[in-house]
C-alpha cells in the first residue's frame, strides 16, 4: 500500500494545515458611546434594533460585563488585557490617550497563531505608533475622525481614497472587503465605529421616525446613529451567511462605555452616563456568537473587557509570552462560553477597579479617591466627589462638573435637568456601597449595613492604587498641558455651532 511511503513530516504538515483551517474567524465590533440600554432587547422604548436583538438571542450574553468609563481607556484595556493605567492611558486627549509603546496587543498575539488582523474605524490610542505597527496587517479609517460623517476621505493600507455615503456604512463595507481578501486564512477583524459619538449626524431616513415620535434633534439623531449600526450589522451577518462563513466566524459586539446623548431618553434604570463611576458609566452589553459551538444564554458572572484578550488567545491557540502572563488582569471566558449550565464558581471572588481619571494633567496624585469605584459580585463601592484641590478646579475637568452638582446644578453633560441624579455627588471622604443587581439606580447606600465589605474593598483599593500609580505615572498617565481639556471642549462646541449655522 502507498500509505507506508508517506513521511511523518508530511503528515504533520497536513495535520497543521487542517487544524489551522478549523480555527474560527473573529469579528469584534466595538461601538462608541452607545449605552447598555441602547438596544431594543434591553427595554428601550424607541429603538428598533432587530439585528442586535437577534445577535443577543443567538449569543452568550454577558449581562454583568463592565468596561472603562470612557473611550481610550476601554480600548487600551481591551487590546492588552491590562487595566488602562498600566498602559499610561488615562484620558481621551493627547498625550494621555497614547498607548505605551511596549504594550503587547491582541492582534500581535493572534498573528503568531496564523491569523491576519484588521483594524477598521476608530483607533483613539495615539499615533506613536498607530495600529499599522501594533499587529494589524490591514488598516482602514477615515480622515477627520468623528467630524466628517458623509463622503469622508479614507486611508486604507496607507492609500487614500474618496468614499461615498455615510461613514459607518463605509466602515462595514471595508470590513467585508478585508474578509474577502483574507480568503481561507483565519482572520481577526476589529471594527470600531465612531457612532453614536458626538458630533451627531446620520442619514435623514434614520432620523425622521424619531423626530416624528416627538424627540428633539439631539435624541433623534443619536438614536438614528444606533439604528444605522443595527442596519449595518444586518448587512454584515447576511454577508457571512452568503459567503458561507457564518458557522466558522465568532461575532462579538460590545459598547465602549456608558450612555451619552441618549441618557435622558432611557438608561435601563441605571444611574450615571459615560465618565461617571455610577453603574451606568461602565456597564456594557457583551454578545458572543458562535453558531453550533456555544449555546445561547444569559450569563450573570462578573466579567470585563479585560477578559477579551485571554479568551481569544485561548480560542486561537495563541501563546502569551511568559513575561506578559503575570501582568494580565483578565480571565478566559471559555468555561462560561462552553458550559450549558451556570458556573457559579468561576472567579467568584473577582474584584474590578474603575477610575474616571479625567483630572487636569499634573494633578494625578490628589485624585486617588475622586470618581473611583471597586466592584465585587453584585456590589459596587464608590466615591463620586471632586478632589477639593483649588489648583485643579481652575481647569476644565470632572471635578468642575461635580462642584457644579454639589452647588445644586441640574444640568451637566448628557443630563438636562437630571444631573443631580446622574452626576450625583456622594459624601466627601467616604465610600458608599450599592447592590447594583437589586438597585441599579444606586439609591440605597449599604455602607452602614456592610462595614466588613467596605473594609475589605477599601483595603483592596488601597493596595491596587499603590501598586498601579507608579506604573501609570512612569508610562505617561499624567503628562500634558492641564488646559487641553478646555481646548478640546471649545473645539467641539465651535464645530457644533458651525454645523448648526450651515444647516438648511
Amino acid at each position: 500500500m502507498m500509505l507506508k511511503y508517506i513521511s511523518l513530516p508530511l503528515v504533520a504538515f497536513c495535520l497543521s494545515l487542517f487544524l489551522q483551517a478549523k480555527k474560527p474567524n473573529i469579528i469584534f465590533i466595538l461601538t462608541d458611546d452607545q449605552g447598555y440600554g441602547d438596544v431594543n432587547a434591553h427595554g428601550h422604548p424607541y429603538l428598533k434594533t432587530p439585528h442586535m436583538n437577534q445577535l443577543r438571542t443567538e449569543s452568550v450574553s454577558f449581562d454583568n460585563f463592565y468596561v472603562s468609563p470612557s473611550c481610550s481607556p476601554t480600548r487600551a484595556a481591551l487590546l492588552t488585557g491590562m487595566h488602562e493605567f498600566r498602559n499610561g492611558v488615562t484620558h481621551t486627549i493627547v498625550p494621555r490617550q497614547q498607548l505605551h509603546k511596549d504594550a503587547i496587543l491582541l492582534p500581535e498575539l493572534l498573528n503568531t497563531a496564523g491569523y491576519t488582523s484588521a483594524f477598521i474605524g476608530k483607533w483613539h490610542l495615539g499615533s506613536n505608533p498607530g495600529p499599522e505597527k501594533r499587529g494589524f496587517n490591514w488598516c482602514s479609517t477615515n480622515q477627520a475622525g468623528p467630524l466628517k460623517h458623509f463622503d469622508a476621505p479614507f486611508v486604507r493600507n496607507k492609500k487614500r481614497f474618496q468614499s461615498k455615503g455615510y461613514r459607518e456604512d463605509v466602515f462595514f463595507d471595508e470590513a467585508m472587503t478585508f474578509i474577502e481578501e483574507a480568503k481561507e486564512q483565519p482572520f481577526f477583524c476589529y471594527l470600531a465605529t465612531y457612532s453614536p459619538h458626538t458630533p451627531l449626524d446620520a442619514p435623514e431616513k434614520f432620523i425622521k421616525p424619531f423626530r416624528d415620535a416627538g424627540l428633539n434633534d439631539t435624541h433623534a439623531t443619536y438614536l438614528a446613529m444606533i439604528e444605522n449600526i443595527d442596519y449595518n450589522l444586518g448587512r454584515l451577518m447576511k454577508f457571512l451567511q452568503e459567503t458561507q462563513r457564518d458557522q466558522d466566524t465568532i461575532v462579538i459586539m460590545v459598547n465602549d462605555n456608558g450612555v451619552t446623548e441618549g441618557l435622558d431618553v432611557y438608561n435601563a434604570n441605571m444611574r450615571g452616563p459615560k465618565c461617571t463611576v455610577w453603574e451606568g458609566g461602565t456597564r456594557a452589553f457583551s454578545f458572543w456568537r458562535w453558531p453550533g459551538k456555544w449555546k445561547a444564554k444569559v450569563v450573570d458572572n462578573l466579567t470585563s473587557h479585560l477578559d477579551v484578550l485571554p479568551t481569544l488567545c485561548k480560542l486561537a491557540g495563541a501563546n502569551i509570552p511568559e513575561k506578559t502572563r503575570p501582568k494580565l488582569e483578565g480571565f478566559s471566558l471559555l468555561p462560561l462560553l462552553r458550559s450549558t449550565k451556570p458556573v457559579d464558581t468561576w472567579q467568584k471572588n473577582r474584584i474590578l477597579y474603575h477610575h474616571v481619571a479625567r483630572w487636569p494633567s499634573g494633578f494625578a496624585k490628589v485624585h486617588k479617591y475622586t470618581m473611583a469605584g471597586v466592584r465585587q459580585g453584585n456590589h459596587l463601592m464608590l466615591r463620586s466627589y471632586h478632589c477639593g484641590n483649588q489648583g485643579c478646579l481652575k481647569f476644565m475637568s470632572q471635578c468642575q462638573a461635580l462642584r457644579i452638582i454639589e452647588r445644586g446644578g441640574k444640568n451637566q453633560v448628557y443630563a438636562r435637568g437630571t444631573a443631580q441624579f446622574h452626576w450625583g455627588v456622594s459624601p466627601r471622604d467616604k465610600w458608599v456601597l450599592f447592590d447594583v443587581k437589586k438597585d441599579p439606580g444606586c439609591r440605597h447606600d449599604l455602607s452602614e449595613k456592610k462595614p466588613e465589605l467596605i473594609a475589605k474593598l477599601s483595603a483592596s483599593y488601597e493596595q491596587w492604587w499603590e501598586s498601579t500609580y507608579p506604573e501609570m505615572i512612569a508610562k505617561g498617565g499624567d503628562l500634558g498641558d492641564p488646559n487641553q481639556g478646555r481646548r478640546a471642549s471649545v473645539r467641539d462646541k465651535e464645530w457644533k455651532a458651525k454645523k448648526e449655522a450651515n444647516a438648511p
